[in-house]
């Protein structure tokens, strides 16, 4: 009998270890996910999101946390929420964000839960209910905590999150520096970025750019974008670092690339002044497009400058205008002296 059960528990181990998802090479998580297995679609989906042992897509990655939640996997309609929730591999939709968390959470997943409270919350998708988001924030928060309390880097993350904003318990930037850093060190690079942000602030910590710089490289170096923008910054600036232009150019090369508007900007001015790269108004307008096209003020009334004084671009005010009116209309200042100087009626340029 002993021997029996034995065998039993070999076979077991064996057919979990065939099944460690986490763990399989990349053609044959691909096949299962082709046949329709959802563990697999959602882990693919993540190693699309993050291009490990693939060449990252966010749209490769959406494309298989789909199929996984539209079998009602719990799990693939969480990552789906967030692929709404961020816009990243789909247009950004609060409305979708919430059905896909609505569902995940009625499915008991903790994660779901805790969004779909954000949701409810901010009003992000549905009419904002605060008895409705204290519910489901105090569903999830014993779950969550237990699976921080156990070392759950992600669930460690979220309790950062949930004390740094007052979500199913009190506010507590000491609290939240705490989860974080927990989260952080395990090596969760939103926990890192956010613990940096800590630093920054001076929130749950004591104040400091050095240590703010050390997390934000170590969020950076793993590929969060964010992070990258910030860290080019403290290069910039000499926050926290020595400054160095050609560093700053680095890192907000790094986010630009991925998407960041903001970044984009930046690495945009550093083009347009000859700032760590070689000076150059053609790359300077090729950055701020990509930002103003995606709605960011800076980039718009950048462009905005570009096409007032024929930088990069063949001089042309009606271009100008239209840049700085889109601007303006968002309150960028800047935007409102170029109009200004270009003798256009503010009044009639914000209303029409």
């Amino acid at each position: 009998m002993k021997s029996y059960k034995y065998l039993l528990f070999v076979l077991v181990g064996l057919l979990i270890s065939c099944n460690d998802y986490s763990t399989m090479d990349i053609a044959r998580l691909i096949k299962l996910a082709e046949k329709g297995d959802a563990t697999a679609q959602v882990e693919l989906g993540e190693r699309y999101e993050h291009g490990n042992g693939v060449v990252q897509s966010q749209y490769e990655a959406a494309h298989w946390y789909r199929q996984a939640a539209e079998q009602g996997d719990a799990e693939g309609q969480y990552k789906m929420g967030l692929v709404y929730y961020s816009g990243e591999g789909e247009p950004k939709s609060y409305e979708k964000a919430y059905i896909c968390f609505r569902k995940s959470a009625d499915q008991d997943h903790v994660f779901g839960q805790i969004l779909l409270g954000r949701c409810f919350r901010y009003g992000l998708g549905i009419e904002r209910n605060q008895d409705s988001s204290q519910y489901w924030f105090g569903k999830a928060s014993p779950r969550l905590e237990r699976l921080a309390l156990n070392g759950d880097s992600y669930a460690q993350r979220f309790m950062g999150q949930c004390y740094a904003y007052g979500e199913g318990r009190d506010t507590s930037y000491t609290e939240a520096a705490g989860w974080y850093r927990k989260a952080a060190e395990q090596g969760d690079a939103v926990a890192q970025y956010c613990i940096g942000k800590c630093y920054y602030n001076g929130r749950g910590v004591e104040q400091s750019y050095t240590e703010a710089a050390y997390w934000y490289k170590k969020a950076a170096e793993q590929g969060d974008a964010v992070a990258q923008r910030e860290l080019g910054g403290y290069y910039f600036n000499g926050f926290g670092v020595e400054r160095s232009y050609t560093e700053a150019a680095y890192w907000f090369r790094k986010a630009a690339e991925q998407g960041d508007a903001w970044a984009q900007v930046d690495l945009g001015g550093c083009y347009h002044a000859g700032w760590g790269v070689e000076q150059s108004y053609t790359e300077a307008v090729h950055w701020y497009r990509k930002s103003a096209e995606q709605g960011n003020m800076c980039g718009q009334a950048s462009l905005g400058y570009c096409y007032k004084n024929g930088d990069g671009v063949k001089q042309s005010y009606t271009e100008a205008v239209y840049w700085f009116k889109k601007a303006a209309k968002q309150g960028e200042f800047s935007a409102i002296v170029g109009l200004k100087e270009m003798g256009v009626n503010i009044d009639f340029a914000l209303n029409n």
